[in-house]
């Protein structure tokens, strides 16, 4: 029996989406403040993941200035109606609650259409006799009595005028009483009942998932006897997967149901470098209730292969050498850009950055481009030509958890002489751990991880890499400390510290391998 090993898309892919079309299954995840917005992925066998695209990858679409890295897009639902397909989220910094719109789910996605929705997490149900109806979380209409004291509610959609219409309702509050922050609603018609799977208790170590079921649309809802239904909040602090949750379910062609969840990897202790993650999980109906990884009911690490037609297996570029007109969809940049400050066609074959005063350590759009962190132990490595002209100027690679959290791997001037640095940020304030004078135009740099050990190195060829710093403690690449909700991503950087520059650093290539 062929089996497949989650999760199904590691690194910083929270709070995902699914739904099928005949025989194509996509998805979509949230991305915060990252700019393009919500990755879209298509598979043929639920397991394999090729990205065709963002969702948001336009201005119109996503304005994201000034926005922390953990406001921005929150968890988006993808769905198919119709020959149209919707995809539905919340932009907590500016507009609120969204849908946009495409024939192709490769794009292009139509301008957002706002609703007047108070709260987050939007889903939409389009129902048998064509009604399509909005659904999500809200604070509760009494007041919030307690922090997270929301309630799941549904207002119908008009799809001509694309305005929420009629009276909006109150479903549900969860499965306990007092329960804090029911969120990721969704709704599901399922033989006699409407289902609505929804998640508790915060996206931290107590999340969980719940459902309820109603003869009617508008309730009432009645929660499973068995509820939660998945969770790993009983497991303890030392089991290896973590605040499992935020889920959405799918019935295959053959009559499968499968769900999509979030969960984290912890690592050197209680410790979520990677963020949260997306998962697969095998799902069966016993007295008209979905039973969640059955047998268990917990996430496992490696299920039987969902019974479709296999996909094509995709192996990652582990070598991005530039030499395309476009990024690559792996690569993110912070909010919504102003100006261009990359270039494939400068120089073809490199990556340019402008040396622009924009930090990473503030809420702009800086000179980086970046992609996740997406194993335990990796290896990633760039061959960088730049000359620095002052002590203001510098550029390498930046590892990212937030504008407050982050380390920079740099090569600038002190001085007349040109040095290499490491730069830890901690809570807003820097701190620089180890420098080592190096005179070149050209500097190979490579950073390691094993575990929360980062160990940094430099040469002037990928043979004769030699240690800047070893071991420093990675623990503030996580939310656990650093708080927030992302995962770390890892890129290029130049920045000219506040300062007006003409200079730029080119990158030839960028190696990730996972260890």
């Amino acid at each position: 029996m062929k089996t497949f090993q989650n999760p199904i898309l590691p690194g910083f892919y929270p709070d995902p989406s699914i739904c099928r079309v005949n025989e194509d299954y996509y998805l979509v995840t949230s991305s915060f403040a990252y700019y393009p917005g919500v990755p879209i992925f298509h598979s043929k066998d639920l397991v394999n993941w090729e990205q065709i695209g963002h969702v948001l990858d336009r201005p119109s679409q996503l304005p994201l200035e000034g926005q922390g890295h953990s406001r921005g897009i929150f968890a988006p639902t993808i769905r198919y109606h119709e020959g149209v397909f919707y995809m539905i989220t919340t932009n907590v910094g500016e507009g609120g609650n969204f849908f946009v719109t495409a024939t192709d789910p490769a794009g292009p996605w139509s301008d957002p259409y706002y609703l007047n929705a108070p709260g987050i997490d939007p889903s939409l149900f389009f129902d048998d006799d064509g009604k399509a109806y909005y659904t999500g979380t809200r604070p509760a209409p009494e007041g919030e009595k307690y922090s997270g004291n929301w309630e799941v509610w549904l207002q119908e959609l008009d799809l001509d005028t694309k305005k929420l219409v009629g009276e909006p309702i109150g479903l549900w509050r969860g499965a306990l009483r007092d329960v804090i922050w029911p969120e990721g609603p969704h709704i599901y018609k399922v033989k006699d009942y409407y289902y609505l799977l929804i998640s508790e208790a915060g996206t931290g170590h107590h999340h969980a998932v719940s459902v309820a079921r109603s003869e009617a649309i508008t309730g009432p809802y009645v929660g499973n006897p068995g509820n939660p239904i998945l969770t790993h909040r009983h497991l303890g602090k030392d089991y290896p997967v973590v605040n499992v949750g935020h889920s959405d379910i799918v019935e295959t062609q053959n009559g499968e149901w499968w769900a999509v969840c979030l969960a984290s990897r912890i690592y050197g202790g209680y410790y979520r470098n990677l963020g949260r993650e997306t998962y697969l999980v095998p799902v069966t109906w016993e007295d008209g209730w979905p039973i969640m990884s059955p047998g268990t009911g917990k996430l496992e690490m490696t299920y039987p292969m969902p019974n479709l037609p296999e996909g094509k297996s995709l192996v990652p570029t582990v070598c991005d050498h530039f030499e395309e007109d476009q990024l690559d969809y792996k690569w993110n940049i912070l909010r919504t850009p102003k100006e261009e400050f990359y270039s494939l066609l400068e120089r073809p074959g490199y990556l340019s950055l402008k040396v622009r005063p924009e930090k990473i350590t503030e809420l702009v759009t800086p000179s980086f481009v970046g992609r996740r962190q997406q194993h335990i132990n990796f290896a990633a490595s760039t061959v960088m030509e730049f000359t620095p002209k002052n002590e203001n100027e510098e550029a390498g690679i930046v590892l990212l958890q937030s504008n407050e959290y982050n380390f920079k791997f740099v090569y600038t001037k002190i001085g007349s002489e040109s040095v290499l640095k490491l730069v830890k940020c901690t809570a807003g304030e820097e701190e620089v751990l180890m420098e080592s004078p190096v005179d070149t135009a050209k500097i190979y740099l490579k950073v390691t991880a094993q575990g929360q050990d980062y160990s940094f190195y430099y040469g002037e060829s990928t043979s004769d890499y030699k240690p800047l710093i070893e071991n420093v403690d990675g623990r503030i690449l996580s939310t656990d400390v650093a708080g927030g909700f992302v995962g770390t991503e890892l890129g290029l950087y130049a920045s000219s510290n506040g300062e007006t520059s003409n200079n730029s650093a080119y990158f030839d290539w960028f190696e990730y391998v996972g260890l």
